[in-house]
């Protein structure tokens, strides 16, 4: 996937939806000149996936406790050094989403009954807790981020796996992904971003990180795939391998001895 992929347009509800804000804060990041305006074609306003860049980049920023005005100053800041395409391209590549999957929602009931009628209260919160599943509105409706996801996890119950014990091993795979994913991109930032966390990247050290970023999302999905299948080949052998020799053995033992 590359930066010139991206040709969604939306208006500003489906921005706002999409990038999880209000319109109303879109309306205000406007107006406070740390969003810039949509192309106008005739009344209607149109946004990009440079906006939904900017906005998501605001949201994170303040997430991490900057102010509206601490996010104009370090946007002006940046400016000064580059164009604004440029910061834009970085943004995308930043807090452009990893995955192409489109959310979707389920009524309570729809989702409850795909893991059976012993699924309990407790196993539902901790889907919750790991975002899984999000409530929506007020608590009928569901909206699962990953149905890829959502679908594994209904073909392993409905193999025999307790839905608990698929919780407890997706919680742990996620605490070890998450982990190997910040050694990952910590050891990259050390070997490319150049200019430090405090200073202005240039106009080509900012194009060289988003151009990295873009490369490095498909090389990740691989290089993860790659260890999880030799993992699970490993693991696979190593178990049911001993259970294998244990029931030729068994069969060998019961055999008829020639006369």
């Amino acid at each position: 996937m590359t930066s010139s992929e991206h040709h969604a347009e939306y208006s500003i509800d489906e921005l706002a939806r999409v990038a999880g804000a209000t319109v109303r804060n879109v309306r205000a990041y406007q107006d406070r000149g740390i969003l810039p305006p949509p192309e106008r074609r005739g009344r209607s306003g149109i946004y990009t996936d440079a906006h939904l860049a900017r906005l998501r980049m605001i949201g994170q920023l303040l997430g991490r406790g900057y102010s509206i005005a601490n996010i104009g100053e370090l946007i002006a800041a940046w400016e000064q050094g580059q164009d604004v395409s440029q910061l834009l391209g970085l943004e995308s590549a930043i807090t452009s989403p990893w995955s192409d999957e489109t959310p979707s929602y389920y009524e309570a009931l729809e989702l409850l009954s795909f893991f059976g009628k012993d699924v309990t209260q407790e196993e539902i919160l901790q889907a919750c807790q790991l975002g899984i599943i999000e409530f929506v509105g007020d608590g009928t409706r569901f909206r699962v981020a990953s149905p890829r996801l959502l679908h594994v996890g209904k073909e392993l119950v409905a193999l025999g796996l307790p839905l608990k014990e698929l919780l407890l091993i997706i919680d742990g795979l996620r605490d070890n992904v998450n982990r190997v994913a910040s050694m990952f991109v910590e050891v990259i930032a050390r070997l490319i971003d150049t200019s430090g966390k405090n200073n202005i990247p240039s106009r080509e050290e900012t194009a060289h990180l988003a151009e990295i970023i873009w490369k490095m999302r498909p090389l990740a999905d691989v290089a993860v795939d790659a260890e999880v299948a030799r993992a699970m080949e490993l693991a696979i052998n190593n178990y049911f391998g001993e259970r294998l020799d244990s029931i030729m053995q068994n069969i060998h033992n019961k055999a008829p001895k020639p006369v």
